[in-house]
């Protein structure tokens, strides 16, 4: 039995920083069928987990990527007033690695500055590099993926 990781979204939870959902039916299989299978999934919004709200303002990675934000050189930052919500950030993607502490993978939201996967939005452009919540899940050794990848029958 395998533990893995889904961002909440995915699975129709109200819990992007907008308060809607982002439903996909490829990553709504996929876990239906893991879940047959016999493994944990855990569905974790690690924005909401850091006490972020729903809905809360947007926010985008600031001088590098999620990599880079763990290890103190970059943050993230409230697109609207330039706020520093990095501690936030950071917490929550603790808080929501610690629900499958064993994940083998993860399939979260692409383009998210917490889940976005090989590429996101850093200083107001889509570059690559990973999220926060992704940068800390690889660290570990979790395999990750993004929903698009799923859904085009690609993986990381």
């Amino acid at each position: 039995m395998a533990q893995r990781l889904i961002s909440a979204c995915l699975l129709g939870q109200n819990c992007r920083y907008d308060g809607a959902s982002k439903p996909a039916a490829a990553v709504i299989a996929q876990v239906a069928a893991w879940r047959a299978a016999g493994d944990e999934v855990a569905a974790v919004c690690p924005e909401e987990l850091g006490g972020l709200g729903t809905p809360r303002p947007a926010a985008e990675l600031r001088g590098g990527d999620g990599s880079a934000v763990l290890s103190g050189a970059a943050r993230v930052e409230r697109v609207t007033d330039g706020g520093d919500v990095t501690a936030a950030f950071v917490s929550g993607a603790t808080a929501a690695a610690a629900q499958a502490p064993q994940a083998v993978s993860a399939v979260l939201k692409a383009n998210s500055p917490s889940c976005g996967c090989g590429e996101t939005a850093i200083d107001g452009q889509k570059r690559p590099g990973d999220g926060v919540f992704a940068a800390l899940l690889r660290q570990r050794g979790v395999a990750v993926q993004t929903d698009e990848d799923l859904t085009a029958g690609a993986g990381r």
